[in-house]
């Protein structure tokens, strides 16, 4: 692909737009970048970075704006711009050469590459000039131009030795031993509940910044006991009560920078979105109609579908900065709290107000408030102060806004409709089949998934496996035949571009090298890395282990369900030595021992009684389509199967319920 400069603004994600005036010579990623390095024989700078990254802005704005950092990289480099959000394959492989050289990585990531793509140096944001003892970017350059020319043979013994460590650290699940022993996944989220409990202080965390986990929310509630369950209700109250929460919009930022979720770093990603909603509505289902946890899940949903909607879905994320201020849009004093509810006649509520969202002195972010909610104050606001409320959200709503990275992310969007799939509300349940369907016509063309719908770059594989998961959703949703059919098709082009090597069936279940992130398709990496250990978003082995279990398990197919346990066998010794770096690989491998609930027929009292239950490790059949555990079943009665074994059929919800008992 060409130079940013060549390329229209609106055929670019936002951040590359952000770039394309500037006096650096930016190159997109690809093929002409390399050879054109090749041409000049110069190394690469690649920058790599997202829309919504404070630090990305504040590098931008002091170097790549810099007419004479802009020089020194024209001259010495071809300097190439990365969306992470459109390559995040890219993205992991080159963190993890980051992560080798610096020994931590971030963003922005500033990498430095031969001609051919592999890294010889890295690290994240560099400050224009020398500060706090960290080099300046124009010195690093001019360092590293002085290499090229004088100590080549240097820079290139450099590449060959973190290529080599590269290489097992980007493929590391094909380098662990087979485990000689059969895994005890029940005794394994036990432990793996018990040592994230131990771990979870009485703030709902266990370091700062803090960042939302909700697979250690799933893996707490999934071993059961009460201690375990009680630091899952500590997280849940803790994240949606502080600061993380926005108590007037809705929705989470991505992380807090303190210890206690009061100070978020204040963009909102479309993910996070999606992971913390599904998990808010799934808890909710576990405590019952008196938790809040619905109502802050319903509020995440509502954030969404009010300001990131676009064309085609949803939008990526809401920036950090408004106006160049982090969170000023966010943020408020006592004085203008109370001004605003004097203009319009609320003077009455701004003490109730006040206390109920810990607003005044002295305040959390450079003397201005972030609000979170009193200890004493329930999460759903008395209706009193509705208007109160309704006024500070239309002031915040005058200010200026933090800009939005609109590009539709397929992974993000069938992680969105998973959640509102879980809400279980038909609404909500409609719209996440209408986004489903809609997703197939813009992200799907001419045979080949793509990662967004400027249809430029390759679907991952976190992609296609999350989208064959929210149709596996659909199809338990509603019975409809056709789901199956998509899902079996997506199965199909998950396997066929991103599988390594032998494909595993239930008569030879031990070949195969598990699930590479990127497509076969994809020839512009210098490797093509995998994703098996937990990062911001659950590991495209761990969804694929998931999405491909649950759907052996609606179709009854063994062929299916060997790829999945080839999955959880490729990882058994991490699995089992290691269970807290791949916790949602744990969540996933227990679909391989899942239990199928067969309800033949229309929707009925005990369809929609599975339904409403925390069911972790189970699928449900109904309908009267072409699924092999649906013949020869009677309708009005419900079957529960376990690895070929039913149970005698029961036709009472009660019954029902009981054999469920154990396997919840």
């Amino acid at each position: 692909m060409p130079r940013l400069s060549q390329l229209p603004r609106d055929a670019l994600s936002p951040y590359l737009a952000q770039h394309r005036d500037n006096p650096v010579d930016w190159w997109t990623w690809g093929g002409d970048a390399l050879a054109e390095a090749a041409r000049r024989d110069c190394p690469i700078l690649l920058s790599v970075g997202y829309a919504a990254c404070h630090w990305c802005h504040v590098m931008a704005h002091e170097s790549f704006e810099d007419p004479v950092i802009a020089g020194i990289l024209n001259e010495h480099f071809v300097a190439v711009k990365v969306d992470r959000e459109e390559r995040p394959d890219l993205d992991q492989l080159y963190m993890a050469a980051t992560q080798l050289i610096a020994g931590h990585g971030g963003w922005p990531m500033t990498v430095f590459l031969l001609p051919d793509g592999r890294p010889f140096t890295a690290g994240t944001y560099y400050p224009p000039v020398e500060r706090h003892g960290q080099v300046g970017f124009a010195t690093l350059l001019d360092a590293i131009a002085r290499a090229w020319t004088d100590r080549r043979s240097e820079v290139e013994a450099q590449a060959r030795a973190l290529q080599s460590a590269l290489a097992r650290e980007v493929a590391f699940v094909e380098y662990l031993a087979p485990r000689a022993e059969a895994l005890d996944l029940a005794s394994i989220r036990h432990e793996l509940g018990r040592d994230i409990a131990g771990a979870t202080d009485a703030d709902g965390g266990q370091s700062a910044p803090r960042f939302p986990r909700p697979s250690y929310v799933d893996a707490l509630y999934a071993a059961g006991d009460a201690a375990s369950v009680a630091a899952a209700r500590r997280v849940l109250d803790a994240m949606s009560r502080g600061g993380l929460f926005d108590h007037l919009a809705g929705g989470f930022a991505r992380y807090s920078v303190d210890a206690r979720w009061r100070v978020p770093h204040f963009e909102k990603m479309l993910s996070d979105q999606a992971l913390l909603a599904r998990c808010y509505f799934r808890a909710a289902r576990r405590e019952g109609p008196t938790s809040p946890y619905a109502a802050v899940a319903r509020r995440t949903v509502d954030f969404v579908r009010r300001e990131l909607r676009v064309a085609d879905g949803f939008a990526a994320s809401l920036d950090a900065d408004a106006a160049g201020v982090e969170g000023s849009h966010v943020t408020w004093t006592r004085a203008e709290v109370v001004s605003v509810l004097h203009d319009a006649g609320l003077d009455r509520d701004a003490p109730a107000l006040l206390r109920r969202l810990c607003i005044g002195p002295p305040g959390d972010l450079d003397g201005r408030s972030v609000p979170r909610l009193d200890p004493e104050s329930p999460f759903i606001a008395p209706a009193p102060l509705a208007p109160a409320l309704d006024a500070l959200l239309i002031a915040r709503q005058r200010r200026a806004q933090p800009t939005r990275d609109t590009k539709v992310i397929l992974e993000w969007n069938a992680m969105f409709a998973t959640a509102l799939f879980a809400s279980r509300d038909e609404e909500l349940v409609a719209e996440a089949l209408a986004l489903v369907a809609s997703l197939g016509e813009s992200h799907y063309h001419q045979g080949q998934w793509w990662r967004t719908e400027s249809r430029r770059d390759l679907a991952t594989a976190a992609d296609v496996a999350w989208l064959l998961d929210a149709m596996v959703d659909a199809f338990e949703a509603t019975g409809d035949d056709r789901w199956l059919a998509r899902a079996e098709e997506v199965a199909r082009y998950l396997v066929e571009h991103y599988w390594d090597g032998p494909v595993p069936s239930s008569r030879d279940p031990r070949v195969g090298a598990g699930v590479v992130a990127t497509s076969d398709l994809c020839t512009d990496l210098f490797t093509r890395p995998k994703d098996v250990f937990d990062g911001a978003t659950p590991s495209s082995h761990a969804v694929a282990t998931r999405s491909l279990a649950r759907l052996a398990l609606c179709r009854g197919d063994q062929d299916l369900m060997a790829l999945a346990e080839r999955l959880v066998d490729l990882a058994g010794e991490l699995l089992a030595t290691h269970p807290r770096a791949v916790v949602d690989l744990v969540e996933a491998a227990g679909f391989v021992e899942g239990v199928e609930v067969v309800v033949p027929g229309e929707p009925n009292e005990l369809s929609r009684a599975v339904r409403s239950i925390p069911m972790l490790r189970g699928v449900l059949i109904s309908g009267d389509g072409s699924s092999p555990l649906l013949h020869g079943r009677e309708p009005g009665l419900a079957y529960v199967c376990e690895r070929g074994v039913c149970q005698r059929p029961v036709g009472s919800v009660a019954e029902l319920m009981a054999l469920l008992e154990g396997v919840r």
